[in-house]
């Protein structure tokens, strides 16, 4: 690979291992300041806000300028969610709770501001960076490094809460976004900005990538089977009451279980990198998310530390495989004057499952209670793979060696 993917790889992991962290201390921490799991699915709604009303704006912008800048701006931005974060826990400050609590949901949104602008600049980047043929390898390689990131983020972050508390944890995640500023400077890249299509209004160019997306056989239906999965059978939202009320490990064993998907993926995105998933993708795909709700039905009925983090590793192990399909997909179908835009509309996609799903899960728990609420999860993501799978005929026999020609 090319040393600016690597340098770009680089920054994205020191990203992701400061957000895994940051998402650490704000949910232990507003879980001790609130006890009330409805907190735990609003702060993620928070985030979920920004990331998804801006995202096709933000798509718009990086296809009219230099991802690699707007990728830069936006690390500031989530630096100055830290510092919040920081300041909001500093005891020299003194702040009451429900300033700390208010405080806290700023930074989340902030962090959400910040995301609504990574996807479609690093989307739109990394094709400038290496070859077309490169791309599905890019997207394990990504991967891996990313999944690295999430296993020592939580990890990390945990410990780190246990031992220093949650100021020093906020300061060591904001060193971690100055790294990465680091790296995106070290980019040796001055590729010129994308021109704006002559032919079209501002509002044809926003909409153009919701357009492109829903009306295409494959991307629409991929996208959905992750969202409604995910939407309905993650449970990150849900591992702080385990790690307390359910398995009663600490803010240690919490980072555990938040690393523990981040273990699997991990494991099997490096396996990725040298396996091959181009022929039978679709199949593969359906196999995966079934095999993720699977694994989400376990979790969500052990009582066993070490059974229920097993459920976890190989939920991510699932999900790896979704997910690296799922990019080479979106990178190989994308025009490259709409990558911004397209990859947009996957970050709407990809927030509705990941943020939205949080909200989900605080509400699922608060009417259903907490055992119950992460079964239905994990029965609503098969019993979506079983509906895509016989309407959508295409995404089964889905074959990247084939995209790669068009």
């Amino acid at each position: 690979m090319p040393d600016n993917f690597k340098k770009l790889m680089s920054a994205r992991f020191f990203f992701t291992l400061a957000v895994q962290m940051q998402a650490i201390v704000l949910g232990w921490r507003m879980y001790e300041l609130t006890k009330d799991a409805l907190y735990l699915g609003l702060i993620g709604l928070v985030e979920a806000i920004p990331a998804l009303s801006l995202a096709i704006f933000a798509g718009y912008i990086v296809d009219r300028s230099r991802p690699l800048i707007i990728y830069r701006r936006l690390v500031y931005i989530s630096l100055t969610s830290g510092l919040l974060m920081l300041l909001s826990q500093l005891k020299s400050v003194g702040l009451e709770d429900s300033l700390q609590i208010k405080l806290l949901f700023i930074s989340s949104f902030l962090t959400g501001c910040a995301r609504a602008f990574s996807q479609p600049s690093m989307f739109s980047l990394v094709p400038k960076l290496i070859a077309r043929a490169l791309l599905p390898t890019s997207s394990a390689w990504m991967s891996s490094a990313m999944q690295t990131a999430r296993i020592s983020g939580p990890a990390l972050g945990g410990i780190l809460f246990g031992f220093i508390g949650v100021s020093g944890t906020a300061s060591i995640v904001c060193l971690f976004l100055m790294m990465t500023s680091l790296f995106l400077l070290l980019i040796d890249f001055k590729g010129p900005p994308n021109k704006p299509e002559a032919t079209k209004s501002i509002k044809e160019e926003l909409l153009s990538g919701a357009k492109f997306v829903f009306k295409h056989p494959i991307l629409f239906p991929a996208l959905t089977l992750d969202m409604v999965s995910v939407l309905f059978g993650g449970v990150t939202a849900l591992l702080p009451i385990y790690a307390a009320e359910i398995l009663f490990i600490g803010p240690e064993g919490l980072g555990l279980l938040r690393g523990g998907p981040a273990i699997g993926a991990f494991i099997m995105s490096t396996i990725l990198i040298r396996a091959n998933i181009k022929t039978n993708a679709g199949a593969k795909l359906f196999i995966s998310v079934a095999g993720f709700g699977v694994c989400i039905l376990i979790f969500a009925l052990s009582r066993n530390t070490i059974l229920s983090l097993s459920a976890l590793i190989m939920a991510g192990a699932f999900d790896s495989v979704s997910m690296v399909i799922r990019t080479a997909t979106v990178q190989l179908t994308s025009p490259d004057h709409m990558r911004g835009r397209i990859s947009a509309i996957n970050s709407i996609f990809i927030g509705s499952s990941n943020e939205l799903g949080e909200f989900e899960s605080g509400i699922a728990t608060k009417l259903m209670g907490l055992v119950p609420a992460a079964v239905f999860g994990g029965v609503a993501c098969i019993v979506t793979v079983g509906i895509m799978a016989v309407i959508s005929p295409k995404l089964r026999k889905l074959d990247l060696d084939e995209l790669e020609k068009l």
